[in-house]
């Protein structure tokens, strides 16, 4: 009896162990969505691989789809640390750039990345990057910092530009011709240079306040962009500037430009502005909640991809505000500060 019960208990065992590694079809499980309208992003730009969207706790996303879905970028090593900007060049390197002065770099639009800087103590963050046409890359950031890389952004040893005070320094950008180039910062700070970077010169303070961003039209004309609804153009290349007209007092963090060459802001409260004057003046064309944009990302039908503190937004200019886009004036509207 005994005999027949063990017999039985290992067929039965047996069976369990063939059904237990026997090939069979899995149930699909539904994937996994990121949160990217609930994320902090501090950048959005298309590359090669297509959407790229990067910010907090070191994330670097990537859209096939026009930001339909993202999945997230292949890193070799994630430290964490909040991603300010990515920079991506025509020969097909990109940057990214966070906080303990972290350096990721890619070959490949964005889809993977290797990190090539980082300090474990006394790290500042680094807020922009741009390659110069010598093929030398600039990364500036916090209490004037400036890194310079001769091998296509594998390697960074500190730079100095002369006169150049501790203050933070936001930005960094070029005209399309690589001649001209800004960088702009805290306390009025802006440094031009004709050389394609070779060498830079300190323009007098025309403004107290912090500049976020800077971007050269088609015109030639240099706009300056920043803190409490200061925006600043110049027509001279960057020697001097004049305050533009702006009808929300509120900071702005990030531009497009369109195809019909209208220049957009975006930033705090949701805001969107738009100039159809060469940067002379700002119309409100969108402010809708609380987020601060702090990146404007234009696709082909029109609609705008923002980034914000409070994750991705899109919006579809109405008809009425896309008049300020396409070269006719707004109907005015009183905005308070935000």
């Amino acid at each position: 009896m005994r005999t027949r019960v063990g017999v039985a208990v290992t067929a039965i065992v047996a069976a369990a162990g063939l059904y237990a590694f026997s090939p069979r079809s899995m149930p699909q499980f539904e994937q996994t969505r990121i949160p990217v309208d609930k994320m902090q992003l501090n950048s959005i730009a298309r590359t090669s691989a297509g959407l790229v969207a990067a910010g907090e706790l070191g994330q670097i996303l990537v859209s096939r789809d026009d930001g339909a879905s993202w999945q997230a970028a292949r890193q070799a090593q994630s430290r964490q640390a909040p991603i300010t900007r990515t920079a991506f060049a025509g020969n097909g390197t990109g940057l990214a750039l966070g906080h303990e002065g972290w350096i990721l770099r890619s070959t490949d639009g964005g889809l993977s990345w290797e990190e090539t800087a980082f300090e474990q103590s006394n790290g500042e963050p680094l807020m922009s990057a741009a390659r110069l046409p010598s093929g030398d890359w600039l990364a500036v950031g916090a209490f004037g910092r400036v890194l310079r890389s001769v091998d296509d952004g594998k390697s960074w040893q500190p730079h100095a530009i002369p006169g150049l005070s501790d203050w933070h320094l936001n930005s960094i950008s070029g005209s399309a011709d690589g001649k001209q180039w800004l960088i702009t910062g805290e306390a009025g700070t802006v440094l031009r240079s004709e050389d394609g970077g070779a060498s830079w010169a300190v323009v007098p303070p025309f403004y107290k306040g912090s500049i976020y961003g800077a971007v050269q039209l088609a015109s030639g004309t240099w706009v300056a962009y920043g803190m409490r609804g200061n925006v600043h153009f110049s027509q001279d290349g960057g020697r001097s500037w004049q305050a533009a007209s702006v009808q929300a007092p509120v900071s702005t963090y990030g531009h497009a430009v369109t195809d019909g060459g209208r220049l957009l802001l975006a930033g705090q409260g949701g805001i969107v502005l738009a100039s159809q004057d060469d940067g002379r003046s700002f119309q409100v064309i969108r402010k809708e909640g609380r987020a601060s944009l702090t990146g404007i990302h234009r696709q082909a039908d029109g609609s705008l991809l923002l980034t914000s503190d409070s994750g991705l937004q899109r919006y579809k200019p109405t008809t009425r505000s896309a008049d300020a886009t396409q070269g006719r004036s707004a109907p005015h509207t009183t905005t308070g500060a935000s």
